[in-house]
């Protein structure tokens, strides 16, 4: 998780994004992590941390340091490999110029290695609805044209209800991106604003894999064509892979991840359309938020 209350440290201002996602990433690589809280809601350990610079002082910027160390073994994941997946996922986003993930480094910490984020900003109103007010839940009754139904559901009082995503540009990016790296946890509350109004996404430690895992609340564009800023994204990822060293990820991924990524690109541009949603598996993450 990359924004919301850690139960420390919130008495930490709220601060404006001014720096490029470069600029961010040189400063995650050198800067010395200072723990200040742990975020309770996620399922590995995930730790707050202070930036300070070479002289020791604060930075006056936060991340979000998941080690290695602290990833839970899971069944069908490589046990110690979430937070390279994480590294990778902002590699593949930086590289189709979609900037959807927060910049993401790999490196040594007081934990040991693991992945280090930039933390995303919340305005004081936002950590009630991480989400942005993209994903909800709605009469079942009366939807309109700006919202997009993923799965019937009723309320404990037995009212019918839908939830739906936003028929949002912005969304539909993030939903191309995550076809592209089989993200098999695309929570609603893995979305995010910061305050410039920017989206993000971020938990991207179960992604990658070489078998379909695709499960996400952004179905609602299942079979729709993809639109020309979304094949222009894949077009620019297609060549970044293709290019020497690959976008970066060879050091982080098994090569056949790396190859299975590549297909999925060559798909999406060969077909130029939203997949549907796998009709063998359950296709939606769980909890949705």
């Amino acid at each position: 998780m990359a924004a919301g209350s850690t139960g420390a440290g919130d008495d930490l201002p709220v601060r404006t994004p001014e720096l490029t996602d470069d600029d961010a990433v040189e400063i995650l690589t050198g800067a010395r992590l200072e723990p200040v809280g742990v975020l309770t809601a996620a399922s590995n350990l995930t730790l707050l941390v202070e930036l300070h610079d070479a002289a020791g002082d604060l930075t006056g910027h936060r991340a979000v340091y998941k080690p290695r160390r602290g990833e839970r073994p899971l069944a069908d994941f490589p046990h110690g490999t979430l937070a390279s997946r994480e590294v990778a996922s902002y590699l593949v986003s930086a590289a189709a110029g979609l900037d959807l993930v927060p910049p993401t480094v790999l490196r040594d910490g007081p934990l040991g290695p693991g992945s280090v984020q930039w933390w995303v900003d919340q305005t004081p109103e936002r950590l009630a609805d991480p989400a942005g007010g993209l994903v909800e839940i709605l009469p079942a009754t009366g939807l309109d044209e700006r919202w997009l139904p993923v799965v019937d559901a009723r309320t404990e009082e037995g009212e019918e209800v839908v939830v739906a995503h936003a028929d949002d540009p912005r969304l539909r990016l993030m939903a191309v991106l995550d076809v592209v790296l089989n993200n098999a946890d695309r929570k609603a509350a893995h979305l995010t604003l910061d305050p410039l109004g920017r989206l993000r996404g971020f938990d991207h430690g179960l992604c990658l894999h070489v078998q379909d895992k695709l499960r996400t609340v952004l179905w609602g564009w299942a079979g729709a064509p993809l639109a020309p800023p979304e094949v222009d994204a894949l077009e620019r990822l297609a060549d970044a892979l293709a290019a020497g060293g690959g976008a970066g990820l060879e050091p982080l991924l098994h090569p056949q991840e790396r190859e299975a990524l590549g297909a999925r690109v060559a798909g999406l541009l060969a077909s130029r359309t939203f997949p549907a949603p796998p009709q063998d598996r359950y296709p939606l993450p769980w909890p949705l938020w």
